[in-house]
This record gives structure tokens, C-alpha cells and sequence, in this order.
């Protein structure tokens, strides 16, 4: 809470809180979250539990973008939709009449939006990846550093985007 204060106190703009929802783990706080946005400048972003390595995904721990929002919607029935009905968008955003911030929804698993996502990032340590998702990875500072041109670059980007998935991990479904 200290850096969100922070953050918003040295006039960050898009100060962005990520919430991995979890059933039966913090499905209680999300009300909480939501009045974060009552006063501060911030987007509190539900993201549906994925399955990574590592991270004890279970079946059972997930709850989808819509029961998140039912729950929100029982304490805030006049919550809407603000648009972002753009085809490459990764959050619904909604917002509490009033309220100074917005929530977002990132349902990667139960509304795969994997197909329209424009995202691409690029690691510290100067790795492209397309996904989040995907360990694969093009090691861009190696390619530069062996003086690959622009055109040679972008073949290496143009092939890792050809191997993108267009749902979640490759997966239609595994709810």
C-alpha cells in the first residue's frame, strides 16, 4: 500500500494494481480493491488465476471474470462497462459511478482474447516474447549485438509471431 501511495503521490499516471483472483483465497477482498478505486487514481485489474509452472493452479482456485464481477455487482449494482470494445484490448474496464479509479478484468481463461492481442515485450535482459504465456522467448540483445539490420531482426520477430497462440497456452479450454 505504501508504494501505491507513493506512486500516486509522485503523479504517476495509469498507476495499475494487479489482483490474481483466487477462490476461497481472496474472493473475500475484492469489494476491498474496488474501494480502493472510490478516492485514488488507480486500476485495479482482476486477473483469472492461470495455470504457470510452479504456481499450484487447481481447477478449484479458479473463478471466472463474471462471478468476480457478480460478486463486485452485489455491493455495487450500478457498475458499467466502459468502452473498451477494442478488438485488441487484454481487460474489460468498468467503473463505479463516482469513483475516481476503474477496475479492469483479464479473462485469459474464461474469454480468451489471445487472438486480438497486440501485446509484445521486451525482458531486461532484451528477450522479445509474444506471450506472456509462452516460455519461448527471441534473444533480440544477442541478434543485435551479432549485427543483424532492421529487416534481418524483424524476420526473427515475424517468425515469433507466426508461432503465437491464439488462446491461452494453445489451450481452447481446460475449465
Amino acid at each position: 500500500m505504501e508504494s501505491l501511495e507513493k506512486a500516486l503521490s509522485l503523479g504517476f499516471e495509469n498507476v495499475k494494481l494487479n489482483v490474481v483472483a483466487m477462490k476461497n483465497f481472496n474472493d473475500d477482498e475484492f469489494c476491498d480493491f474496488v474501494d480502493l478505486t472510490r478516492d485514488k487514481q488507480v486500476d485495479v485489474r482482476f486477473i483469472e488465476f492461470m495455470p504457470f509452472s510452479l504456481n499450484d493452479w487447481e481447477k478449484d482456485k479458479f473463478i471466472s471474470y463474471k462471478d468476480i464481477l457478480g460478486i463486485i455487482k452485489n455491493k455495487y449494482p450500478d457498475i458499467d462497462l466502459i468502452g473498451n470494445d477494442e478488438k485488441d484490448s487484454t481487460s474489460k474496464a468498468y467503473k463505479v459511478p463516482g469513483f475516481v479509479g476503474q477496475l479492469g478484468f483479464i479473462s485469459s481463461m474464461s474469454d480468451h482474447f489471445c487472438g486480438g492481442c497486440n501485446r509484445l515485450r521486451i525482458t531486461a535482459d532484451g528477450n522479445l516474447k509474444v506471450c506472456l504465456f509462452d516460455n519461448r522467448e527471441v534473444n533480440l540483445k544477442h541478434l543485435i549485438e551479432a549485427g543483424l539490420t532492421d529487416d534481418e531482426l524483424i524476420v526473427y520477430i515475424r517468425k515469433a509471431l507466426d508461432k503465437k497462440h491464439f488462446s491461452h497456452g494453445g489451450v481452447d479450454s481446460i475449465l
